[in-house]
């Protein structure tokens, strides 16, 4: 049936199929009819279609659900929206091509609106950049994207023989059949961890304080489902900072405040009253690399005590330490009630592990257990046995032993150069710890067309702006040095001073 109304500023001549009124795929039925009318030439473009305010006279149905049906359509790159005249059909050219619709990321109405807020994508895809343009007689790209490990330096063929060794005995000997609940992983491993966080952190706990979990990023996703409460934790984030632990508490449905870093870490001064939960990377700040001062964390410390707030503590890649005093963690004999330790096997040994852990206060490990139990059982038996080994055996040691050396060598490549061929330009921050250096501008400009030159060069380098949950405040860049040896460092800083 054609529709026109006279209630309407122009005629609108297209047959649409009856709506149900109020059904709950009105928009989708709208949008999948604009569509196909639009496709097949029947509103050209320039077309005008009815305005929101109007959608009850002309679909019968209420203004929200026109709205979200013309916004998939403007999504697609068939309509836009001009400010104050309403929305029409879009020329051809500036249409979405043949094979990139973006249809399918649409939202949908059967899933929870929180899986489609774009910050929650944003914060977990940070280090994901665009292909590079595959340039002529380029072979390899230079990475200097920080949380990334290099994976030809890992001891590969002690880990094989550890790992047979251990399937050996799995083999002679079968796990007996127990049912999996409550179970925070393989003891031998927690056994291993708390003595070699013991040794290499001073963090003191029994192997009951600790929980396996599969790398980091879940031990932030499982203390999130247990210390918020959807709409009413309020969760203190260092700004800028990691962002996929700031996606686990936003996927939680916290409410998120960012509070500045600066030389010292997190400024103790701006938490708010109340807080709940305080996030923080105290030994080595992620991205900015600077040491939480001995006063802000005994500011801290007194702050969540007084407050009765839970810190989370990311200890990501505390083990390299180049110079300098070696900084306590947080979390220590007198601590233990309200500060979780997190720390991962991806930085130290593998990513492709998949193991991570938390130390945590006796209060929460119970419901730790079963957050655990609800997202897995347990992380796989085989490799946690043999990374218990690994650590028993004195092999983890002496591999961080051995990467110390290989970061230090590349972290004073990078320092030095920056410090005599970039000195007019950019500002080293100091940092004694870790797999990366951030370097602040000197000049008040955003640098990401700078890391988006770069790529083209087939050169990964992160601007320090996609690090920030608000406003960036900072411009900057961040040197990874976890996955580029000498060699790739230098070709990578020359590219960096082509394109100032």
């Amino acid at each position: 049936m054609a529709h026109h109304n006279s209630r309407l500023d122009s005629p609108f001549e297209i047959t649409l199929a009856p709506l149900t009124k109020g059904g709950r795929w009105s928009a989708v039925l709208i949008y999948e009819q604009l569509r196909a009318a639009i496709l097949d030439g029947r509103l050209i473009s320039g077309s005008r279609l009815p305005v929101e305010r109007q959608s009850a006279a002309f679909f019968g149905v209420s203004r929200n659900t026109v709205a979200r049906a013309y916004a998939r359509l403007a999504t697609e790159g068939l309509v836009q929206s001009r400010q104050g005249s309403g929305t029409f059909v879009a020329s051809k050219r500036s249409r979405t091509p043949p094979g990139h619709s973006t249809a399918s990321h649409l939202p949908d109405p059967r899933l929870n609106a929180l899986w489609q807020d774009p910050e929650l994508n944003r914060s977990l895809r940070f280090w994901k950049d665009s292909q590079p343009k595959k340039t002529q007689g380029a072979t390899t790209f230079i990475d200097f994207r920080p949380a990334l490990v290099d994976p030809r330096l890992f001891t590969f063929e002690t880990f094989r023989r550890i790992s047979a060794a251990q399937l050996r005995q799995m083999e002679l000997k079968p796990p007996a059949f127990r049912s999996p609940q409550g179970n925070q992983g393989h003891f031998p491993l927690r056994q291993a961890i708390s003595s070699h966080i013991g040794v290499s952190r001073a963090v003191v706990c029994d192997p009951d304080d600790v929980l396996v979990t599969a790398g980091a990023q879940q031990a932030f996703d499982i203390l999130a489902r247990v210390l918020v409460t959807p709409g009413e934790t309020i969760v203190a984030i260092e700004e800028p900072g990691y962002p996929p632990m700031r996606a686990s508490f936003l996927a939680a449905g916290a409410k998120l405040v960012p509070i500045p870093v600066d030389a010292e870490g997190m400024s103790v001064d701006a938490l708010p009253t109340p807080v709940h939960v305080i996030c923080v990377c105290p030994s080595h700040q992620f991205p900015l690399g600077v040491s939480m001062s001995a006063q802000r964390r005994l500011a801290l410390l007194d702050f969540a005590r007084k407050q009765g707030a839970a810190i989370v503590e990311d200890d990501y890649d505390g083990e390299f330490r180049y110079d300098g005093t070696p900084l306590q963690a947080l979390r220590s004999t007198a601590t233990t009630d309200n500060v979780f330790y997190v720390g991962t096997f991806s930085k130290c040994m593998l990513p492709a592990l998949r193991l991570g852990f938390i130390v945590a206060p006796p209060w929460a490990m119970a419901a730790l257990t079963l957050a655990k139990n609800c997202l897995d059982w347990h992380c796989p038996t085989l490799t946690q046995m043999a990374v218990a080994r690994y650590i028993a055996e004195g092999y983890l040691a002496r591999h961080v032993r051995k990467l110390r050396d290989v970061y230090r060598k590349r972290r004073d490549l990078i320092w030095k150069s920056l410090q005599s061929d970039f000195a007019e330009e950019l500002l080293p921050m100091q940092s004694h710890y870790g797999m990366h250096v951030a370097v602040l501008s000197r000049r008040p400009e955003r640098l990401e067309r700078v890391s988006a030159k770069l790529l083209e060069m087939n050169v990964h380098l992160h601007s320090l702006e996609r690090y920030f949950f608000g406003e960036p405040t900072l411009d900057g860049f961040v040197f990874g040095y976890g996955a580029v040896d000498l060699k790739a460092i230098e070709q990578g800083l020359k590219a960096l001073r082509r394109v100032l």
